[in-house]
């Protein structure tokens, strides 16, 4: 393996070289490519993430995109690829994925579509994706269909851009922390859970689950050393501004102006989202403290959070800078797991269809009616699915893993998954996919919004078979 080290004796060069677990049969030269781009239309758009429509008519932050391309070579021979790609977006929804495959086949003939995937950070401030999800005004708004194409359009060119640029590069990894996502579910005396429920009262227990405030990062060189692009893996959903009516991206937006303020303009940042299912950056107490903290720095939220990351980046940046891998380890594997659906009971169906009746009167309430009608159905046509599809890849790049799951993963899991992995270390990517809670089984005793059948699919069952899997998968990449 070629890797820039800190100039130790001839011996120990070699040495620490044969022992790397990067290290081997397998490595070869890697090549890297990066490109980003704006995904804000230029037109009003209604905002997905809430259960009202909200039209978004001016733009506070630019929604991005950022592919990054990744291939091992040896020789003239492809060992392996991947390309990610990180979109301001409240999910990767239906269809989304299966556009851009498409689009790409005769843009990019010698790419497999499978080694593409996209992931969203969040935003709940960004452009619908799905028809008929929201009423939206039919004159002077962008139609959902109509952002889906603008959409793959743009994804098609910055992947395009990141593939037939790739050159020969490195990459490094390191591990720093920053306090940015909370565990937003309060528990309280009688044993239910309450998204962003009151921690001030009497009743109040505890807050209900593990945070995770590591981050997980992946840093690519050109071949002059360059820093060309940079993967930060936060566990944490970009929903500071979340119930604005305006184009917003969040604390990444903050994120990447200050990276590129201190390393390069043509800096490319993948924002990527942890599991992190039940937590947000909204505060669930100490709140007049950090509100002083931050008045005292003069700093808006997002610009505190962005703060704190960028911090952490450049911690870690400092430390691993040194241990640049040119030849490493590149394997990428994907699998279309059939999941244990979550099973809706007949307490759960007659709840469901009782809210159905009161809502159905409301047309402003066609969201959340719909909501509690995909219940109904799914009780009332149970023996026609039993299994939930879910695209599950897993990579390794060196020492390190990346594990991609389509939920809003509850951190329980993504913690299981980094607990039991072989790899140095590991990023669990969430919402490589259309969404959907896949909550923790303390959390479905619990109950309330994120938890109830209403909100997942998929189950604390099916959430284990993920886990287990994506274990599996990982380990086999580092079997001998």
């Amino acid at each position: 393996m070629r890797t820039a080290l800190r100039k130790p004796a001839a011996l120990l060069v070699l040495l620490s070289v044969a022992l790397l677990p990067g290290a081997g049969v397998g490595a070869a030269e890697l090549l890297v490519g990066a490109a980003s781009c704006s995904i804000t239309p230029s037109e009003p758009v209604a905002l997905s993430g809430q259960f009202h429509t909200r039209v978004a008519r001016n733009v506070e932050s630019p929604v991005t995109a950022t592919a990054l391309a990744l291939e091992a070579r040896r020789g003239d021979e492809r060992l392996d690829a991947a390309v990610m790609v990180s979109c301001d977006l409240v999910a990767i929804r239906e269809g989304i994925i299966e556009k851009l495959r498409e689009h790409l086949k005769t843009r990019l003939p010698d790419l497999d579509g499978r080694k593409v995937f996209l992931c969203a950070t969040h935003t709940h401030t960004a452009p619908v994706m799905l028809e008929g999800k929201y009423e939206i005004p039919s004159d002077g708004v962008m139609q959902p269909g109509e952002y889906v194409e603008f959409l793959i359009e743009r994804l098609g060119t910055i992947v395009a851009e990141a593939w037939q640029g790739r050159q020969p590069g490195g990459v490094t990894w390191g591990l720093g922390h920053a306090v940015v996502g909370h565990n937003r579910r309060a528990v309280y005396a009688n044993g239910s859970a309450q998204m962003y429920g009151k921690t001030n009262v009497p009743t109040f227990r505890h807050i209900e689950g593990y945070e995770d405030h590591g981050v997980e990062m992946l840093f690519f060189f050109d071949r002059g050393g360059k820093p060309l692009a940079m993967a930060i893996n936060v566990a944490c959903p970009s929903q500071e501004v979340e119930s604005r009516s305006a184009v917003n991206a969040d604390f990444w937006h903050e994120v990447r102006q200050g990276l590129k303020a201190h390393y390069s303009e043509d800096l490319c940042v993948l924002g990527l989202a942890g599991g992190s299912g039940d937590q947000s950056p909204h505060l669930m107490f100490r709140k007049v403290a950090e509100e002083r903290m931050r008045q005292l720095r003069g700093l808006t939220r997002l610009e505190e959070i962005a703060r704190r990351i960028v911090r952490a980046v450049d911690d870690v940046y400092e430390v691993v800078k040194d241990d640049v891998h040119t030849d490493v380890v590149l394997k990428h594997r994907v699998e279309d797991l059939q999941l244990p659906m979550r099973m809706v009971t007949e307490e759960e169906y007659a709840r469901a269809k009782a809210a159905v009746e009161s809502l159905s009167g409301d047309p402003r309430q066609k969201r959340r009616m719909a909501w509690h009608q995909a219940v109904v159905d799914r009780y009332e046509n149970r023996e026609d699915r039993r299994f939930h599809d879910a695209e599950v890849h897993v990579l390794r790049l060196g020492d390190v893993a990346v594990a991609t799951d389509p939920f809003e993963l509850f951190t329980d899991y993504a913690v299981r998954i980094k607990a039991r992995s072989k790899a140095v270390q590991t990023l669990v990517i969430q919402l490589a996919g259309p969404g959907t809670y896949l909550p923790s089984e303390r959390a479905v005793r619990g109950g309330g919004y994120s938890a109830v059948v209403e909100s997942s699919r998929v189950g604390p069952e099916g959430g284990q078979v993920l886990v287990d899997r994506t274990v599996e998968m990982i380990d086999a990449l580092w079997s001998k």
